[in-house]
């Protein structure tokens, strides 16, 4: 069973009791934001590829820390269905199942200043085969999981075409026995008729929009803006088999990430999406493994920060602010335009105009920054403390996924594109597992005194190194616990 449907069934079985919190990867910003989507590299501060952005997702899939990927169609097409990523993991595959117009991000665009137009770019037999027309056996192969997307802006017009593309997905979806969950962005454009109380609004817009629909054909889970204690307590009282989940927004500081995280479980929050504050991290791995250790209460979100940043020291990455600059609490954009209401983990919920966090010298990358900032950023004592608290938290993965049909060569080379991909071929041989660093670099080089000597490693033997040293802590984890789920 996937860690998901897991943690789905313990939150119906006891809405009260049961502690379990979901986490999910947003890596779909490719239907959003361009080339831009991937983000930047830590060591050149130059953008990513779509092949470094997709490495991010294999690696933090193999992690088993998080129980969704969110991808794009093109993306989960390679590893869902090519490459059977998620065949042998405990992670589920999701992709995003539409594309509203708030969301069209291309440099010069102007689409997000009007109301929400609905649209989908991929069709849900494509999510589920990479197909138009697919057979049984084919859509079984790919993602049975889907974000669908709407933007209210208390505008008739506008919000009627919304709930009318909504509910024709909903009808196809449970025809064709296709998942989803329901994410509910903030008014990108209401002009003057913006809520007041836009909690309420975004509450009372989720509740009247899903009274009409049968249990077969509603969302699994929610993803919305945090809009403060109030407004999550009182839609999670109303019915807890909601099941809330947070949206992450923009990147922040670290403290915001893990803060923001923090206080919407502490109120009612069942799940957490990060996209943005996952991808512009300086570490992703090291970034989420806290992320899961605040997800299961096993560190505050300030001892998480601090000892994250004691990772990054160890790793030899200078992070983009020094801890005192990390450790703010700055407001941060709930929208993938940044033109939705700004939430700050700090207070009640949306506030007014964003304080920018601060992030050291203008282009920056965190492998460039000045020496006088990383003495600024040394962790304080607790950190070691806190790195602790998190090896102890991160157990042992859950068992393996029982595995899906695997495509036939034929299926999976019967395109130009798919015969020429690298990742065509068979996982054993065009894997990133098969093809690492770990597997292919020489031995990082060592100083005299046999620690690492990161100054004569290439970029490939740091990374090695670093997956090397998260796999030994959860090795030795897990033999201290005797084994166990500490997901």
């Amino acid at each position: 069973m996937k860690s998901l449907d897991q943690k789905l069934a313990n939150i119906h079985a006891d809405p009260s009791g049961a502690r379990d919190f979901i986490l999910a990867d947003a890596k779909d910003a490719d239907m959003a934001a361009g080339l831009a989507a991937p983000g930047k590299d830590v060591r050149t501060g130059k953008l990513r590829s779509l092949a470094d952005y997709r490495d991010q997702m294999r690696e933090i899939t193999r992690q088993g820390l998080i129980d969704i990927m969110l991808m794009s169609c093109s993306t989960s097409d390679q590893l869902t269905i090519r490459e059977r990523l998620f065949d042998a993991s405990a992670v589920t595959p999701a992709c995003r199942a539409n594309d509203t117009t708030d969301i069209h991000l291309q440099a010069g665009g102007v689409y997000p200043k009007h109301p929400s137009r609905p649209f989908r770019s991929c069709t849900i037999d494509q999510i589920q085969s990479g197909r138009v027309d697919p057979s049984e056996y084919q859509r079984q192969l790919g993602a049975n999981l889907g974000l669908y997307s709407i933007t209210p802006n208390n505008d008739l017009d506008a919000d009627y075409q919304t709930l009318a593309a909504y509910k024709a997905f909903r009808l196809e979806a449970e025809a064709k026995g296709f998942r989803h969950f329901l994410e509910v962005f903030d008014p990108n454009a209401c002009g003057g008729a913006c809520p007041h109380d836009l909690g309420r609004f975004i509450n009372d817009w989720i509740v009247r929009t899903l009274a009409g629909v049968p249990s077969a054909g509603r969302p699994i889970f929610l993803k919305i803006a945090y809009h403060g204690p109030g407004a999550m307590e009182a839609l999670v009282t109303y019915d807890p088999h909601l099941v809330v989940g947070i949206l992450g927004g923009s990147s922040g500081t670290t403290h915001d990430a893990f803060k923001l995280l923090e206080d919407a479980r502490a109120h009612g929050a069942r799940a957490a999406l990060y996209g943005r504050k996952i991808n512009s991290s300086e570490h992703q791995l090291t970034f989420v493994r806290y992320l899961h250790a605040i997800a299961n209460g096993k560190i505050r979100a300030d001892e998480a920060c601090r000892a994250y940043h004691g990772e990054l020291q160890k790793l030899q990455i200078t992070p983009y602010r020094s801890l005192k600059d990390d450790l703010e609490l700055t407001t941060t954009a709930t929208s993938y335009a940044g033109s939705g209401t700004r939430v700050s983990p700090a207070g009640a919920g949306a506030v007014g105009a964003a304080k920018e966090p601060p992030r050291g010298d203008a282009g920056a990358s965190p492998m460039t920054h000045g020496a006088a900032k990383a003495r600024e950023s040394a962790p304080a004592t607790t950190g070691a403390r806190a790195q602790a608290a998190v090896r102890s938290a991160v157990i042992a993965k859950p068992a393996a996924a029982k595995a899906s049909p695997s495509p036939s060569s034929s299926a999976a080379t019967s395109s130009p594109a798919a015969a020429s991909s690298p990742a065509a071929s068979s996982p054993a041989t065009s894997s990133p597992a098969a093809s690492s660093p770990a597997a292919s670099s020489p031995s990082p080089a060592r100083s005299s005194g046999g620690e690492p000597d990161y100054r004569n490693m290439t970029s490939a033997q740091k990374v090695a190194l670093a997956r090397k040293r998260i796999q030994d802590d959860l090795a030795r984890a897990s033999a201290a616990a005797g084994g166990g789920n500490g997901r």
